[in-house]
């Protein structure tokens, strides 16, 4: 599998990953969840090279993860809004700020906390299946090949029965 080419596996995370996959990418869409939306904010921000910083908006634009709108029209500019395919990535970047606070926070604790707007009290994410709404665990889950899978290949036999997250 080369890196330039994930966006042709037959797989969901690789193809994501395609569009998300490196650092920048992920801070500059943090930052969008923090309500960042110029280009000189983001850089200001991130300390990034401007053509890198250039180039992964292209992409989330491209995309459809991001959308330009006009703020002023003389001289025209514009800024970079979540569209609602961009909205959908919250959850996975709420879990890996998540899973950050747990196992990369030094001693003085998670520095964002996210509050539930309806309760008012600090959260963190929790997968829960679609249909029963259980909280899900990777032990919790069986992987099988699906239509889009296609000819290209069989998914180890572990994983088609057992799920992800069991090394025992």
């Amino acid at each position: 599998m080369r890196w330039e080419n994930l966006d042709q596996e037959p797989c969901s995370l690789a193809r994501t990953l395609a569009v998300v996959g490196d650092r920048w990418t992920l801070l500059v869409l943090r930052d969008c969840f923090l309500g960042v939306r110029r280009f000189d904010a983001f850089e200001k921000r991130l300390g990034v090279t401007r053509h890198v910083l250039a180039d992964r908006l292209k992409k989330l634009v491209e995309h459809g993860v991001l959308a330009k709108v006009a703020y002023q029209d003389r001289p025209l500019r514009e800024e970079y809004r979540l569209t609602e395919k961009g909205i959908e990535l919250h959850p996975a970047i709420l879990a890996l700020v998540s899973w950050g606070d747990r196992h990369m926070a030094d001693e003085r604790g998670a520095p964002i906390v996210h509050i539930h707007k309806t309760c008012g009290h600090p959260m963190r994410p929790v997968t829960v299946c679609s249909e029963c709404g259980e909280p899900v665990g990777a032990r919790d889950v069986q992987v099988e090949v699906g239509a889009g899978w296609g000819e290209q290949g069989v998914l180890p036999q572990r994983q088609k029965l057992t799920g992800g997250g069991d090394n025992g």
